[in-house]
C-alpha cells in the first residue's frame, strides 16, 4: 500500500484515516518476472526555507516569448511580483501577477502565485527572484529556430527513480519539457502535491515544462469535490487562453516552429465536445510550410500491446484519430501504461507511412511499478518495448530530420537503449496528396 505519511503535522489523524480507506494502492512486485527495476520508496521533500520564501518555483511557456512562473509561498502577505534580467543579481525589469489558493477537505494551500514575464530573447538565459525574497533563479529560453530538443517523460511521481530520472535528465542540455499526465502521484492527498514541486523545482524552474493531465490528476469525491482537477489547475496553469481552448486541460504552443499539442484523455472528446471542436480549429490553423513539424501529447495511449490498460483509451482514439492523421501529426506521445514502447506510423490499428508514429513513455518513476507484461505473440506494429525506468528525448534538428531516443534508467547513467531518426510528414509529397484527395472524395460524398 503507498504510504500516507504520519509526519504531515497539517493533517487531522481523521484525514489519515480517510486516506488508507479511500485510496488504497496496491503495488504488485512481480519479482519473478522482473527482477532489476522493482518499485521504490516516495521521496518526500520539505521545506526548509522560511515561510515567506518562494517554493515549488517552476516555468512554463505562454505564447512566443513569455514565461509564466509559477510559485507559492506559506506567507499570505507576500506579493506576485517577479523580478529578472540578464545579469546575475540584476534585475532591470519587475512584473506583477496573480495569486490564488484552494481548499481540499481539510487541507489549505499556500498562496500560490502566477506571474507571466517578457517580452523574452530566445535562447538566451534570464535570472530572477520570486516575491522579493529568497534564492535567485535562472532560466533559458527555447531557441527561436532548428535544432531544438524536447524531454519526453510520463507518470513522473516522487520516488526514488523519479529522482533518478530527473539527474538524468539534467546530465544533458535540452530546452522544453514534455510531460503527458500523472505529475505527482498525489491522489487527494494534498501535501505530496507540496513535495512534487518542491522535487522537481530544481529543474523545472530553469527549463519550461509543458504538461497534460493523467487519471491521477483528477481527485474528485462525491458531494464534497464533484468536479476535479482542483489542485492541477490551481498549481499549472498553462497557456490555454493563447490557443481560444476553453480549459485548461487541453492546448498548443510553438517553440521553434514546432507545434505542440496537449490534449486530455479525461475531457469529453466526442464530435460535438469543445475539446474535439477546438482541436479541429488548431490543427487548420497550422501552415506546415511555416511550422514542419506536429507533435501531440496525451495521458491514456490509443495503441498500447502491454497487458497493462488495454483498450482504455479506444473510444478517444475513434474519435480523434482521424483528426491527427489528415493533419499528419508527426510524432504521438502517451503515458499511462508504466513501460516504455515504440510503435511504426499507425492509422486505424494499421501500419501506415502517413500516420503518427506513437510511442508510450509512462515510466518516468511512479509508485505503483511497471508494467511488466507484453502480450504474446508480439504486435507486428510495436517495433521496441521494455518495462523499464526512463525519458526521452526529441531533438528536431532541421526542417525534416529529427532524432528521437530512449533513455533507461540505470544506478548512475542512463542507457540509450532505442533510438530512431525520422523524416518530417510535411516533406512527404505522397501523404499531402493523399490528405487532398480524401478531403475531396469527403466533399462529394456530402
Amino acid at each position: 500500500m503507498a504510504k500516507c505519511y504520519k509526519s504531515f503535522t497539517v493533517i487531522p489523524f481523521l484525514l489519515h484515516i480517510l486516506c488508507f480507506l479511500l485510496f488504497p494502492q496496491t503495488l504488485h512486485s512481480h519479482e519473478n518476472d522482473f527482477r532489476r527495476q522493482p518499485s521504490r520508496q516516495i521521496v518526500y521533500t520539505p521545506h526548509k526555507l522560511s515561510h515567506s520564501d518562494p517554493q515549488q518555483v517552476h516555468i512554463s511557456l505562454v505564447g512566443k516569448d513569455h514565461m509564466r512562473v509559477s510559485w507559492i509561498t506559506e506567507d499570505k502577505q507576500r506579493e506576485s511580483i517577479v523580478e529578472y534580467g540578464t545579469k546575475k543579481g540584476e534585475y532591470n525589469r519587475k512584473t506583477t501577477g496573480e495569486h490564488t489558493s484552494y481548499r481540499y477537505f481539510l487541507y489549505k494551500s499556500g498562496k500560490i502565485h502566477h506571474v507571466v514575464i517578457g517580452p523574452l530573447h530566445p535562447n538566451t538565459i534570464y535570472y530572477y527572484k520570486c516575491g522579493g525574497s529568497g534564492p535567485e533563479f535562472s532560466f533559458k529560453t527555447p531557441p527561436s529556430k532548428f535544432p531544438i530538443e524536447f524531454v519526453v517523460v510520463g507518470d513522473l511521481g516522487q520516488t526514488e527513480w523519479t529522482a533518478s530520472t530527473l539527474k538524468h535528465i539534467d546530465r544533458k542540455h535540452y530546452d522544453v519539457l514534455l510531460l503527458p499526465g500523472d505529475l505527482s502521484y498525489a491522489d487527494s492527498q494534498q501535501p505530496l502535491w507540496d513535495s512534487f514541486g518542491r522535487l522537481v523545482e530544481p529543474y523545472a524552474s530553469g527549463r519550461p515544462w509543458m504538461v497534460t493531465v493523467g487519471n491521477h490528476e483528477i481527485e474528485t469525491f462525491p458531494i464534497l469535490h464533484p468536479h476535479g482537477f482542483k489542485a492541477y489547475n490551481a498549481r499549472w496553469p498553462m497557456p490555454f487562453n493563447n490557443t481560444a481552448s476553453t480549459s485548461n486541460l487541453y492546448y498548443s504552443f510553438d517553440a521553434a516552429t514546432v507545434h505542440v499539442i496537449m490534449l486530455s484523455s479525461y475531457t469529453h472528446f466526442h464530435p460535438h465536445s469543445h475539446q474535439y471542436t477546438w482541436l479541429q480549429s488548431d490543427l487548420a490553423s497550422v501552415d506546415r510550410n511555416i511550422t514542419p513539424w506536429v507533435i501531440a501529447l496525451f495521458h491514456a495511449p490509443w495503441y498500447n500491446t502491454n497487458d497493462a490498460h488495454q483498450g482504455e483509451a479506444e473510444s478517444m482514439r475513434q474519435a480523434m484519430e482521424h483528426l491527427l492523421y489528415h493533419a499528419r501529426v508527426d510524432f504521438v506521445f502517451a503515458g499511462h501504461v508504466h513501460a516504455y514502447e515504440r510503435f511504426t506510423r499507425i492509422y486505424d490499428n494499421k501500419a501506415d507511412s502517413c500516420g503518427p508514429l506513437y510511442v508510450t513513455i509512462g515510466d518516468g518513476g511512479n509508485r505503483e511499478g511497471l508494467a511488466l507484461s507484453f502480450k504474446k505473440p508480439p504486435s507486428p506494429l510495436s517495433l521496441y518495448r521494455e518495462p523499464s525506468f526512463g525519458h526521452g528525448r526529441l531533438r528536431i534538428v532541421n526542417e525534416t530530420h529529427a532524432h528521437w531516443s530512449w533513455h533507461r534508467n540505470n544506478d548512475t547513467e542512463a542507457f540509450v537503449a532505442d533510438s530512431v531518426w525520422i523524416e518530417s510528414l510535411s516533406n512527404s509529397k505522397s501523404c499531402w496528396h493523399t490528405t487532398t484527395q480524401d478531403h475531396k472524395v469527403a466533399h462529394e460524398e456530402l
